[in-house]
């Protein structure tokens, strides 16, 4: 796999799952894409900017307005210079503001900005909340808006139950995001959810 000359945008939120999206973001890079990270203020709870930097000798976006580079406004940079965004952890959270429009921090209204038929989220959440009729709903939303998703899978769950709602597992994300990257827009799809 060579993702050389692409741009991918990670956005990560507070989820625990956010420790496997170090493992993400690691391929990538050995993959040789550039990969940028922007964090929400909860995903910081959980892994450090420190490493996510360290993996990818960039810089890391964790607010608006602390600019990590002058030229541009953090989100709009963001939100244009990537061919792809993998939001991961995707929480019910940042799938409500998804769906909804709501730009908050730096994850949000980066994506705000962006064309959803270039994002991929990665759904992670108790099995109970991924079954709310309002995460089901914001679900539709997206699809409907052109967003895809990788999982969520089945299986144990942080909070010691089974059910759906865990996040893909990293070795799955990097191989779909590889196929997409590769493949015309008409032949990108979301093979693994539908509401």
């Amino acid at each position: 796999m060579n993702l050389h000359n692409h741009s991918i945008l990670v956005c990560v939120c507070g989820g625990i799952a956010a420790y496997k999206v170090c493992d993400v973001v690691s391929k990538l890079a050995q993959a040789k894409a550039n990969v940028t990270v922007a964090m929400t203020p909860e995903s910081l709870h959980f892994v450090g900017a420190t490493t996510f930097q360290a993996l990818t000798a960039n810089a890391v976006y964790t607010d608006l307005w602390t600019p990590a580079e002058l030229k541009d406004p953090n989100h709009i940079r963001l939100a244009q210079h990537s061919d792809l965004i993998l939001v991961a952890p995707c929480t019910a959270n940042m799938m409500a503001k998804m769906a909804t429009g709501l730009a908050d921090d730096v994850v949000s209204t980066s994506l705000v900005a962006s064309d959803p038929r270039r994002v991929v989220i990665a759904p992670s959440m108790n099995a109970g909340m991924w079954a709310h009729p309002a995460t089901q709903r914001n679900a539709k939303q997206l699809l409907d808006d052109g967003v895809q998703f990788i999982g969520p899978g089945e299986g144990w769950q942080a909070c010691r139950t089974v059910g759906t709602g865990r996040m893909a597992e990293p070795a799955e994300i990097v191989e779909y995001i590889s196929r997409k990257l590769a493949a015309s827009p008409a032949q990108s799809e979301s093979p693994h959810f539908t509401p």
